[in-house]
């Protein structure tokens, strides 16, 4: 049996039903409500728990083999915080997992994660790395770059389908090796299919780095059309944008971050998404196609 934590999230749900496409029983940590009824209909086994509350997660890891979680405090806010889920709520999910006989957990951290990282997100990520290391449970890491399904949606996606103009922080010709989540799923369920690999951190980004400028590019070759272009200077707010999310844009305009994948999808099996075919699949699904 194997817990997926975050799973009512988009990339934890993506990793749930790749592992049940792969035979494996998949049990779900969920809070009441209807988020998981989709995945439940899909042969997935829920079980009420929060990562604030230490006795619940001792229960949901009873019986299980491996842990999987993707779970953060980002897309949610109140009280799940980085504080409350990140640093407090991972720490309380690998001791109970531990204190369970649970043998494996599978951590999806952040690029760039680090106990000595000045942003605290990244912070409690890589203290629960550290946490996770100790534990005594065999473990793998993984460490992906920027989301093609996130970002780009709201930066590029979403003015594009709209017929508004795309407005860029700084001239968006930094590159960074954007990766879909489906990959990251893959990988996921490759590091669940061989455990003779655990031990390893999984540096993971897409098969090219890309510019903004390049996002803008493929979502004009799929509409068809150009798209409007605005640019402005880092520091600057952006109209409907929040000043956390700007200002994150105006920080990924100050370096590159290229990662040489170096043959790993082929070992993992996985074929990894070029950014033109996620854009593709976006606007298909966005449209209805």
């Amino acid at each position: 049996m194997i817990l997926v934590v975050g799973a009512t999230g988009q990339l934890g749900g993506l990793i749930a039903r790749s592992l049940m496409d792969g035979g494996f029983q998949v049990r779900i940590l969920v809070r009441a409500g209807p988020a998981h009824e989709a995945l439940e209909a899909a042969g997935a086994h829920p079980v009420i728990g929060d990562l604030k509350d230490p006795a619940s997660l001792v229960a949901a890891c009873a019986g299980v083999d491996t842990v999987v979680t993707t779970a953060n405090s980002s897309a949610r806010g109140g009280e799940d915080t980085v504080e409350s889920v990140d640093r407090l709520g991972n720490r309380n999910l690998i001791e109970a997992a531990a204190r369970a006989g649970v043998g494996r957990f599978i951590f999806v951290s952040n690029l760039g994660a680090s106990p000595d990282s000045p942003n605290p997100f990244m912070a409690a990520k890589g203290e629960s790395e550290q946490l996770l290391r100790s534990s005594g449970m065999s473990w793998t890491i993984l460490q992906p770059n920027l989301f093609m399904d996130k970002l780009p949606v709201l930066v590029v996606g979403l003015p594009a389908l709209t017929g508004r103009p795309v407005t860029l922080v700084g001239e968006g010709r930094r590159v960074h090796s954007l990766v879909a989540m489906i990959d990251v799923a893959q990988y996921v369920r490759a590091a669940v299919e061989h455990p003779e690999r655990d031990g390893q951190v999984l540096v993971i980004g897409g098969p090219e780095p890309v510019s903004w400028r390049d996002v803008v590019a493929a979502f004009e070759q799929e509409l068809r059309h150009p798209i409007p272009v605005h640019t402005i200077p880092p520091g600057q707010p952006v109209d409907g944008m929040p000043d956390l999310l700007t200002g994150f844009l105006a920080l990924l305009e100050t370096y590159d971050s290229r990662l040489d994948m170096d043959g790993m999808p082929a070992r993992y099996g996985v074929v990894p998404t070029t950014l033109q075919t996620w854009v593709r699949n976006f606007v298909q699904e966005s449209q209805g196609r």
